[in-house]
């Protein structure tokens, strides 16, 4: 994919389809609330929420994933092009193996969106507001998450992941905040967006990130730089003691920038990453 078509998709993302779809979410999807206050960005948003079927019949305490552009996670009315079947999934792997995980979804902010999930400005497509974004993440949502449900809040039970410019800020927020995510699920990563910068960053944090785990995907045909540029990501990443074994890189032959290719991988990178 060029990178031109890919910012295409990013704008394309930032409407709903015309025609209107019947809702898919499962039962056990909540909204948190419809305008969730963000102070670090001075608006509201959507917030989702996935808990495990064994939620409300246990006293367990939950890892937890946060994925961006929620609107596509959970239910085919809200999204783009369809859904990630973010819960209908885990509820199979529930069924399959009794691994559950409650799952927090964070809208994308529309207009907004590029700015919000870029952690630096491009020159050409403006963008960089993402360290607030991922300041409300870090500081205002998971507290609240941690208070209110039943969570183990710890390092190596929190996931930060997404798709695109999604992948992009999850790898941000791991590096800008070890001591909060463990746990990376980065598919199609948009790292091109701010390539130079974000490896700057890397390679210049004081951070030891041995403990942190990486989850990347992406096809092959997807942006003639996607390779280099997630190896180039990875590299550094080790160079800040990430372990081999700890990184998970899969490149797809068939693998397209859409929903249905997430949807596909989502479940080997949840089971993978627990």
């Amino acid at each position: 994919m060029k990178k031109s078509f890919a910012l295409l998709l990013f704008f394309c993302a930032l409407f709903s389809l015309a025609q209107e779809r019947e809702h898919t979410a499962t039962e056990n999807v909540k909204i948190i609330s419809e305008k969730f206050e963000i102070p670090q960005l001075k608006t509201t948003r959507r917030i989702w929420i996935y808990l495990p079927k064994n939620y409300e019949t246990s006293n367990k305490k939950y890892e937890v994933m946060y994925l961006q552009d929620a609107q596509n996670l959970f239910d085919d009315a809200t999204s783009y092009a369809g859904e990630w079947q973010v819960d209908e999934t885990l509820n199979k792997i529930f069924e399959k193996t009794g691994k559950s995980m409650i799952v927090v979804g964070i809208d994308n902010g529309g207009e907004k969106r590029i700015e919000e999930l870029s952690p630096y400005k491009n020159a050409k497509y403006g963008g960089g507001n993402g360290d607030n974004y991922v300041k409300f993440i870090v500081e205002t949502l998971k507290p609240y998450i941690d208070k209110n449900y039943r969570t183990k809040p710890q390092r190596k039970f929190t996931t930060i992941g997404g798709s695109s410019l999604g992948s992009l800020i999850s790898v941000y927020a791991a590096v800008k905040y070890p001591e909060t995510f463990g746990k990376v699920l980065a598919f199609s990563s948009a790292f091109w967006f701010n390539s130079k910068e974000l490896n700057a960053f890397i390679s210049s944090s004081k951070v030891n990130l041995k403990h942190q785990k990486y989850y990347f995907i992406q096809g092959k045909h997807e942006d003639e730089d996607m390779e280099e540029q997630t190896n180039r990501v990875i590299e550094n990443l080790k160079s800040k003691n990430v372990k081999s074994q700890n990184i998970f890189l899969k490149i797809d032959e068939d693998g397209k920038h859409n929903e249905m290719y997430w949807r596909r991988e989502f479940e080997g990178a949840v089971l993978w990453l627990d």
